[in-house]
């Protein structure tokens, strides 16, 4: 088959020969690139950490495609973007009051610095770096801090995190974004103290409010009596007065009626004067 494939070749004029020998040769050199796969793509939100021979470039390669050196070279892909991780920890708060906390970070690295963290760390960074700092952190900040106050200041306990957090992963080039506490939890007998102690704080509130409002209510009901006492004094000094009037008036209509027209003879003192002005009114 080889021998008629030549043989029917050698037919070919010189010229067409060329050409034919030229198009051979371009479509086993795309094989070859092909095979070779000397193209790499990095996609959004990543980086391409260069390897040659096993050894990391002083390279970063951009989102885009890039040529490489096949069998020379090969490329690592970091994710660059903002992650988030969820670690759960144990601590002691400064009363000695056993703490668990689970602590929510969002955290990139740093897109140039890409080729030092694969170098230094690997592409676990997450596992080997950023939880136990996590933990460490939470034990050093919770211990400044009693059990209590962990409650009452939890802004200033994550924000306290947050920069230990900063501090020590920077050196690694792994930045903080955000960090948060998602939660707090301590013992069951603590929990059943911090309830009863609202319980009665709530009640002695209660209590103090329950005396303001009887001291105004009782303030009310004085100002209420001594407005009617002086209202019942005034009416009553008025009734009496008019009273006394109309005992006055009633007396000489008495007298008058019976009186028969005839003055006494014999007087033991003076004669009753009867006020005839008094009788118009």
């Amino acid at each position: 088959m080889d021998k008629d494939f030549f043989d029917e070749f050698k037919k070919v004029p010189l010229k067409g020969q060329k050409g034919a020998l030229v198009a051979i040769i371009v479509l086993v050199v795309v094989v070859l690139i092909i095979s070779f796969n000397p193209f790499v793509q990095v996609g959004a939100g990543e980086r391409g950490v260069v390897l040659k021979f096993g050894a990391v470039e002083n390279l970063v390669l951009d989102e885009g495609l890039h040529f490489i050196i096949p069998f020379m070279e090969r490329v690592i892909k970091m994710n660059v973007q903002i992650q988030k991780d969820l670690t759960e920890g144990a601590a002691s708060s400064k009363d000695l009051q056993e703490v668990s906390a689970t602590v929510a970070l969002n955290y990139h690295i740093q897109p140039d610095k890409a080729h030092l963290i694969y170098q230094d760390i690997g592409v676990y960074f997450k596992e080997r770096v950023i939880d136990p700092a996590i933990q460490e952190i939470l034990k050093a900040v919770t211990a400044r801090y009693t059990a209590e106050e962990l409650i009452t200041k939890r802004p200033e306990v994550s924000e306290a995190m947050k920069l230990g957090l900063k501090e020590r992963l920077t050196k690694h080039n792994i930045l903080i974004d955000d960090l948060s506490i998602v939660n707090f939890s301590f013992s069951k007998i603590f929990m059943e103290a911090i309830e009863s102690k609202q319980t009665a704080e709530q009640l002695a509130l209660k209590a103090s409010r329950d005396l303001d409002r009887i001291k105004i209510e009782a303030e009310q009901k004085l100002t209420t009596a001594r407005a009617e006492a002086e209202a019942l004094r005034l009416q009553k000094q008025n009734l009496s007065e008019d009273l006394i009037k109309l005992r006055q008036v009633e007396a000489t209509i008495t007298a008058i009626n019976k009186w028969n027209g005839i003055l006494p003879t014999v007087t033991s003192g003076a004669m009753p004067f009867i006020d005839v002005k008094s009788l118009g009114k």
